[in-house]
């Protein structure tokens, strides 16, 4: 698997350094683009990195985690190549992946145990796109110029 792009705000950093710990275990590499510490920050200031390193096509992948996990899934979705998706539970999770080939996991930090987070991660990461009838609407995604 490619490199994984990583961020959060304070809120989602300790789950964030948890899922460093899965990825390691994993032998999945990463780059972590902050917050580096638990200290009040704002979400965007992080978001606008990931979202940029896969619009630039330096990474393809993401996972994402702010305190509901809304707010940095927003920030990121303003990227065009962005298809982050808000997963609280392995079935969400799963059809992020196989009906909206989402590239970026989101997770909401105040509200997801790390044991429940891992189990998200792995249906996120193990789960296929399906294609078919799906790409088309993907395709209509992205704002036209």
């Amino acid at each position: 698997m490619d490199t994984i792009g990583l961020c959060s705000d304070h809120a989602g950093f300790e789950l964030k350094e948890y899922v460093k710990q899965l990825l390691d275990r994993k032998g999945i590499a990463y780059k972590d683009f902050g917050t580096f510490s638990t200290e009040s920050c704002d979400y965007p200031d992080f978001a606008h990195q990931l979202g940029a390193a896969i619009d630039n096509d330096e990474l393809h992948t993401g996972i994402a985690i702010c305190g509901s996990g809304n707010g940095i899934a927003m920030t990121l979705n303003k990227h065009q190549k962005v298809r982050a998706a808000l997963c609280w539970n392995t079935e969400i999770a799963g059809l992020a992946r196989a009906h909206n080939n989402a590239n970026v996991l989101v997770m909401p930090g105040r509200f997801v145990s790390n044991q429940e987070a891992e189990t998200i991660l792995n249906a996120f990461l193990d789960t296929p796109y399906e294609g078919g009838r799906h790409q088309r609407r993907i395709e209509k995604i992205p704002l036209q110029k």
